[in-house]
């Protein structure tokens, strides 16, 4: 039997403009893709409203096509989808897999037993779970509506990543994560889980910062019964101080590179090159680097942006 043909998706936020470490992760993933004949889906993550910016989306969806990254399918658009993630979410809730909080984060941010984890970021110290005998009385408590998070019941999680190899995650230093806010909007890890499941996303190429995030939506997917795809986590596009791309490292993002006429091409050819890919430094499109892409060829250092396309 012929091995099912992948099914890959490119799932920018219209938050703001597309930067060089996005381009770059969009690239890997549509060459991943393509190269083996596979269908690669759009989805734009328009669920954080309050940063969703007027336009971004529909020059989200021109700068792919200028940087020649074409996708199969109609565009799926998260915030039309709210059904989906609130027949998810009471799932979960029916399982007992998720917990009414009425934590702010500032509070959580305050309270002295909860420590932080590598990354800098604050970790659950399960101040609501099973504090509250309804959602209604947790709302009650926050005098705001409550929102909700999944609850950890294993010590840890383990999966195989296609590019950073075996993975295992301390849950204790993952915490209890949000699912559903408290203004009723699903969090970006349910939101995610549910849209790959519906659409039969088969592999999720994405930047090595979200290494934790596969972890959180791993134990949503057995949870709600789902398939897990297949998760490839690549180096990201750092500074020459080795950092994640910044103001600090000067505009990198696609719109200050198109106002200074730098084409497509160049870009295209720059990542390339900087990633492994390709031997020498030369302008080319996404489809001139399909002959002959292995994703093992990849660099497993992040890439250094040095300010400029050049070798």
């Amino acid at each position: 039997m012929a091995p099912k043909l992948p099914i890959g998706r490119l799932a920018p936020s219209p938050t703001g403009v597309i930067h060089l470490g996005n381009i770059r992760s969009f690239l890997l993933a549509w060459l991943d893709v393509r190269s083996r004949n596979g269908t690669l889906l759009l989805r734009v993550e328009d669920l954080d409203s309050p940063r969703v910016k007027k336009g971004s989306a529909a020059q989200l969806i021109e700068d792919l096509q200028w940087l020649g990254l074409d996708y199969d399918s109609e565009i799926v658009f998260q915030s039309q989808r709210t059904v989906l993630y609130q027949h998810a979410l009471e799932q979960l809730i029916e399982q007992g897999n998720v917990y009414p909080c009425a934590c702010s984060r500032r509070e959580i941010e305050l309270a002295a037993s909860a420590p932080h984890a590598d990354d800098g970021s604050t970790v659950y110290p399960l101040t609501c779970y099973q504090r509250f005998s309804s959602y209604e009385a947790a709302s009650e408590q926050a005098q705001r509506p409550a929102c909700w998070r999944f609850h950890f019941d294993q010590p840890n999680v383990d999966f195989e990543d296609g590019v950073c190899g075996a993975i295992n995650f301390d849950t204790a230093r993952l915490s209890d994560f949000v699912v559903s806010k408290n203004n009723g909007e699903a969090a970006y890890q349910l939101a995610v889980v549910v849209d790959d499941a519906a659409q039969g996303v088969t592999e999720v190429l994405r930047g090595d910062d979200l290494l934790d995030s596969a972890a959180r939506q791993i134990v949503i997917y057995r949870a709600l019964g789902l398939d897990v795809p297949e998760f490839k986590h690549v180096p990201l596009v750092a500074g020459e101080d080795g950092k994640r791309l910044a103001k600090r490292h000067g505009d990198t993002s696609l719109q200050h590179f198109r106002q200074q006429q730098v084409s497509s091409q160049q870009i295209i050819g720059w990542l390339a090159y900087a990633s492994g890919l390709t031997d020498d430094l030369h302008e080319c499109t996404p489809q001139q680097l399909l002959d002959g892409f292995d994703l093992k060829k990849l660099r497993q250092q992040p890439l250094i942006w040095r300010g400029e396309f050049s070798a």
